[in-house]
């Protein structure tokens, strides 16, 4: 290749478009530092601003992801709670039923022997008056024995004669 004919060509391809070199090359000097300029004063803060977006946002996912594992762990301690609260709750339902039945059972047997001593105490009341009301008869029918025999005899009995006939009488009714 010959670079004088290339050379050549590019120079008459300037000429034809009309290309002043040293404007051509003041504007390229000139766009180089506003290139260099843009470059170190807004477009490395900009990749750096990007950069540490980046990383905020792959912390975020990261403590996103953290944030999961442990929401899953705290949910799966609280069913263990609930689940240990749940079966420490029927113990407990349960232990007051049996304490409820063995109230139960003790008050019926308090109750049921309070009836028993209402009932004993009723039948020896019962058997004191039965036995106050035969000894009552017993002195009545004594009374009358003596009366009608008075009258019968139609003498006057003497208190010994009472008292024989009382005892002769409360003999023979109990007999």
């Amino acid at each position: 290749m010959n670079y004088a004919l290339f050379a050549g060509i590019i120079g008459d391809t300037a000429q034809a478009f009309g290309v002043d070199w040293p404007h051509f090359l003041a504007q390229l000097l000139s766009f180089g530092i506003v290139a260099g300029c843009l470059y170190f004063f807004a477009y490395k803060p900009i990749l750096k601003t990007l950069d540490a977006r980046k990383e905020r946002i792959a912390e975020s996912v990261e403590n996103a992801e953290k944030i999961k594992a442990e929401l899953a762990k705290a949910e799966q301690s609280r069913k263990e709670i609930l689940t240990q609260a749940n079966q420490q709750a029927a113990a407990l339902i349960e232990e007051a039923r049996a304490a409820a039945a063995k109230v139960l059972e003790t008050e019926s047997q308090k109750a049921i022997a309070t009836a028993n001593q209402i009932i004993t105490k009723a039948r020896e009341a019962n058997e004191a008056e039965l036995a106050r009301m035969k000894a009552e008869l017993r002195r009545e029918v004594g009374r009358l024995v003596v009366q009608t025999t008075a009258r019968v005899a139609g003498k006057v009995l003497t208190a010994d004669d009472h008292q024989r006939l009382a005892e002769a009488t409360s003999k023979e009714l109990a007999a």
